[in-house]
């Protein structure tokens, strides 16, 4: 078994999660549970077999085994991992996610959400729950982080982390050195993959989320530049003409009266 048929259409049910200690006493263990899937971030190098298929395992590897399945574990003295036993829905759209993938520079923070719902698991169920559908979908995500032709995550990784800071000073080298490649792979990725410059994206994602702003809440013009790190408000002014069609006023009175200010 290389892939497996994953439903996200809802949020799984965490029945148990934990850090998993092996190896102990014996190099081998085989098992499988019935109703549940199973959920590994690896701190170890060996190997495991689901369904007939041999697949490595080190660090940073991830693993998805669905219910009723066979596992045999081979370990190479102790050997640590993060586990999750979840209750999926069989509903909605299904996505083939790899047995055994490599998460790469997502491993610290699938981890991160791993660890989260576990510290959260005893007193808020639905904390854990929720890092743990985030969990999931980062991994089924990994499979496309890779493509033919050359694409691969460090566009995803780039336009996440200009979401995240779009009130900060962004520059493509940094943006660069996040997604984990060079300032030119990036450039070349970016303009394949959206047929835009990484520059003319961020002026284009200010400018969506200023307009979306503007028309629908009451936070001042001043707020909402600062708010997608365009502090100079002679230079919004000229950002909203160029890109939204009109002033910030003109563009607020379209669907709200004045330039109410407000708390954010």
């Amino acid at each position: 078994m290389d892939q497996v048929s994953l439903s996200l259409a809802e949020p799984p049910v965490v029945v148990n999660i934990g850090v998993g200690v092996h190896g102990v006493s014996g190099p081998r263990d085989v098992f499988r549970l019935p109703g549940l899937w199973q959920l590994h971030l690896y701190d170890w190098t060996g190997h495991l077999t689901v369904g007939g298929s041999r697949h490595a395992i080190g660090p940073g590897r991830v693993s998805l085994v669905p219910p009723g399945t066979e596992a045999a574990f081979d370990y190479r003295g102790r050997s640590e991992h993060l586990y999750a036993h979840l209750r999926v829905a069989d509903a909605g759209e299904r996505r083939l996610v790899p047995v055994v993938q490599d998460a790469g520079t997502e491993a610290p923070l699938i981890s991160g959400l791993l660890k989260r719902a576990l510290a959260a698991m005893p007193g808020a169920p639905a904390q854990a729950t929720a890092e743990m559908w985030t969990a999931l979908w980062r991994v089924a995500g990994l499979a496309g982080r890779e493509r033919p032709g050359g694409a691969h995550g460090a566009v995803a990784a780039a336009m996440a982390h200009i979401e995240a800071h779009l009130a900060a000073p962004l520059t493509v080298p940094e943006i660069a050195r996040r997604s984990g490649v060079s300032h030119s792979h990036l450039t070349r990725l970016f303009r394949s993959e959206t047929g835009s410059t990484v520059a003319a994206y961020i002026r284009a994602r200010r400018l969506e989320h200023a307009g979306h702003l503007l028309r629908e809440s009451t936070m001042s013009v001043q707020a909402i530049a600062c708010s997608v790190g365009i502090s100079d408000l002679q230079a919004f002014n000229k950002a909203c003409h160029r890109e939204l069609g009109g002033s910030p006023r003109a563009i607020r009175g379209r669907l709200l009266p004045g330039d109410a200010a407000g708390p954010g």
